[in-house]
């Protein structure tokens, strides 16, 4: 009976840890009356919590505000010394690994670009582990000090992976980096840990139901909802880019026929204008470049073969986007990728436009349709994440689990 007390007593106790140090981080409390106030936790708790944080190096005191009618109330902050975490982007073009501090500011990054998506899992993993080492040494830590590294991938994530734009099929990618890590990386679907970013620290930021849409050669997407203690978003994976908008449409990649990826997609755009009449041979290589130009060609050269390709592709992902508002009503949707900024540069009216035309109204009036805030470390950041979750669930405790 004493065990079980003493164990209920500790598990509370880092319960309470992790709620308050969650509403930290997230920036929803910044004294000890907030986290009073929006947790419901006694005074002592609170106090005692809040040494135990400071204590650990995870949360300092920054100066104080000043109160109506009392002493002014000391300001927390969390500690961006407290570690690094390190987030792995695995994309179609390159391989991504940025190392930020906890509280995900970035510190350096190394890219890899592929020649091919379909790069063995083996080689992927050796490219992970020389990146990470790379990127380590500049602040003077090995991998196996780290907080925790994450890794997104354009599939279903966790013990094994399946990936078909990569060619995997369960393969156990985690397990490959473990050895050479020294633990095991928190691995997902990179779209997800992209909206799970854009809720903690860009456009979804405040949100109750964000939907993120991560577009590059292919289109995905995820469903973030305010949940939980301190409002911890619970976000989900949503196979936006195959849902099918043509029954007779191009062959995706899944296999099937006519899904929306095949006309948002960045190769697929580039096809539909090679195929345009007018259009003319690119000065440059590479996907990223080519649309890159496509967009500078309609935007500032007012390219009639550009700007028809483009206003088409405004079609379909306004009539996309229509189709989430219908089917779960969020309160934003935010484009994001590396494709998705270079489209909004240009679409952004267009897409809001469409998608107000064909959604309910009564949905589409509580949604706004903005680009993502992340920048070019947006897949990284998502990726890295994903430690810090795992680490602000676990009440700060140190060390991968």
């Amino acid at each position: 009976m004493t065990t079980r007390t003493q164990k209920t007593t500790r598990d509370l106790r880092w319960h309470n840890r992790a709620d308050l140090l969650t509403r930290l981080y997230l920036g929803e409390c910044t004294n000890r009356n907030d986290l009073a106030r929006t947790s419901g936790l006694s005074a002592a708790t609170i106090s005692n919590v809040v040494s135990d944080l400071i204590a650990d190096g995870l949360v300092g005191e920054n100066g104080s505000q000043s109160s109506a009618g009392g002493r002014p109330r000391s300001l927390l902050r969390v500690l961006p010394d407290f570690g690094y975490v390190v987030g792995v982007d695995i994309a179609e073009t390159a391989i991504r690994v940025g190392l930020f501090d906890w509280t995900l500011q970035p510190v350096a990054e190394e890219v890899r670009p592929v020649a091919t998506a379909q790069v063995p899992p083996q080689e992927v993993a050796d490219q992970i582990l020389s990146e990470i080492a790379a990127v380590t040494a500049r602040v003077g830590i090995t991998p196996a000090g780290l907080l925790g590294v994450g890794v997104g991938v354009p599939g279903a994530g966790g013990a094994v992976i399946h990936a078909p734009t990569l060619g995997w099929s369960a393969v156990p990618l985690a397990g490959l980096l473990r050895d050479g890590l020294g633990f095991a990386p928190e691995v997902d679907n990179g779209a997800m840990a992209l909206g799970q970013a854009e809720v903690w620290r860009g456009a979804a930021r405040g949100s109750e139901r964000a939907v993120t849409l991560l577009l590059g050669i292919g289109a995905g997407g995820a469903l973030s909802m305010a949940a939980g203690p301190g409002g911890r978003a619970r976000s989900f994976t949503l196979e936006w880019g195959h849902t099918v908008v043509d029954l007779d449409g191009p062959t995706c990649r899944c296999g099937a026929r006519g899904c929306l990826e095949t006309y948002i997609g960045a190769e697929a755009i580039l096809a539909r204008y090679a195929a345009t009449r007018g259009s003319t041979p690119f000065a440059t290589e590479g996907v990223v470049e080519q649309l890159t130009e496509l967009v500078d060609r309609a935007v500032q050269h007012r390219e009639p073969a550009a700007r028809t390709v483009l206003d088409t592709t405004a079609g379909y992902l306004g009539a996309g986007i229509s189709n989430l508002i219908n089917l779960v009503a969020p309160d934003r949707v935010i484009i994001s990728g590396w494709a998705g900024a270079l489209l909004c540069q240009a679409l952004l009216p267009a897409i809001r436009l469409i998608a107000r035309r064909h959604a309910l109204p009564y949905l589409f009036e509580f949604t706004r349709i903005e680009p993502g805030e992340l920048g070019h470390t947006s897949g990284t950041l998502g990726a890295a994440t994903l430690p810090v979750a795992r680490l602000l669930a676990d009440g700060g405790r140190r060390g991968p689990s």
